[in-house]
């Protein structure tokens, strides 16, 4: 190999070394991100064994009364918004998430 090769080729060579390390440091951190908001055991055993009943019991029973209290509803004007309350939000609550995913502290569960 000549000089000139030899100028052009050590300069490449090190931005290349650079650049190729950047994505794997940028991805350990998203994977570490990951683990860090992944739910705990103890937060999947609460949540399958206790959360879960008693949130499908809610969606099960707001059901009910969204569909005892509709004439009112229908009345008033306002059948979205009380079948999204007493219906959407405990599905939600109760198919829409991950398993450990509890929101006990108020938090978006969207941060998940």
């Amino acid at each position: 190999m000549n000089q000139s090769h030899s100028v052009l080729l050590h300069p490449l060579l090190i931005a290349a070394l650079l650049f190729s390390g950047q994505p794997a440091v940028a991805g350990d951190q998203q994977q570490a991100q990951q683990v860090a908001r992944r739910p705990s055991a103890e937060a999947m055993i609460l949540d399958g064994l206790v959360y879960r009943p008693v949130s499908l019991a809610g969606t099960i029973v707001g059901t009910g009364i969204f569909v005892v209290t509709l004439p009112f509803s229908l009345l008033g004007g306002n059948v979205k918004q009380a079948g999204e309350t007493l219906v959407l939000e405990p599905a939600r609550d109760t198919f829409g998430r991950c398993l450990g995913c509890i929101d006990l502290y108020g938090r978006d569960r969207d941060t998940w």
